[in-house]
C-alpha cells in the first residue's frame, strides 16, 4: 500500500496539530526560522489557538498542513498583507525530516502558490536561510529569484537569509494590474 499525501488547510479547531507541528519544525531546524523554539514554547495554549483561528478563517492567511496516511508532517503559511494584497508572503514552511524526499514540500508550495494567485497577488516572497540548500533549490525550481542582499536571520544573529521573490503574473499584467486583466478578458 502506498501513502497518501494530502496538503490541506488548517480548521481553526487543529491548534494543538499546528503548535506540535511548529514546535518541532524549530526543535528541528533551528537555523531555518526568523523565530526560536524558546520563544515559541513559553505561549499559552490560548495563544496558539487565537493565531490559528485567526488565519484559518481568514481570507489574507493561508495555514496548511501535510499530511501522509493522516499523519502530519509538515506546514506552511502563506499570507497577504491587506494595505499591500500585490504581495503575497510565504512563512513557516517545514516537513519532518522522515518525509523530506516525497513531495510534501513541493505540494505545500504549490498550494501557497496557487493561493496567491487567486487572490490576485503579482508575488510571492519568501526568506530562506542562506545554507539551506535543499530549500533554496525547492524554491528555485518553483521559479523563485534572489531578490537584494542577505540580511541576518534575526536580530544579533550571525546567520543570513536570502529573500527571494516569485512573480506570479507575466510582466503585462503586473504593469497593467487588474486594469490589463480586464482588457484581456474582455
Amino acid at each position: 500500500m502506498t501513502d497518501t499525501l494530502v496538503v490541506r488547510r488548517f480548521s481553526a479547531a487543529e491548534w494543538p496539530v499546528y503548535r506540535d507541528l511548529r514546535l518541532r519544525a524549530l526543535g528541528d531546524s533551528p537555523d531555518a526560522f526568523g523565530s526560536t523554539l524558546a520563544e515559541e514554547t513559553g505561549r499559552t495554549d490560548a495563544h496558539w489557538a487565537g493565531r490559528l483561528a485567526a488565519g484559518s478563517d481568514s481570507q489574507t492567511n493561508l495555514p496548511v498542513v501535510a499530511e501522509v496516511d493522516g499523519e502530519p508532517v509538515g506546514l506552511a503559511w502563506g499570507r497577504v498583507d491587506p494595505p499591500n494584497p500585490d504581495v503575497a508572503v510565504l512563512y513557516q514552511m517545514w516537513v519532518a525530516p522522515s518525509h523530506r524526499g516525497v513531495g510534501a514540500g513541493k505540494m505545500l508550495l504549490e498550494a501557497v502558490i496557487a493561493w496567491a494567485r487567486a487572490r490576485n497577488a503579482s508575488f510571492l516572497d519568501l526568506g530562506v536561510t542562506c545554507g539551506n540548500s535543499p530549500a533554496r533549490r525547492l524554491y528555485e525550481r518553483a521559479g523563485f529569484k534572489p531578490v537584494g542582499e542577505p540580511q541576518p536571520l534575526r536580530p544579533g544573529s550571525e546567520l543570513v537569509a536570502q529573500s527571494m521573490r516569485l512573480a506570479l503574473r507575466g510582466a503585462a499584467e503586473q504593469r497593467h494590474g487588474a486594469d490589463g486583466a480586464a482588457r484581456r478578458s474582455s
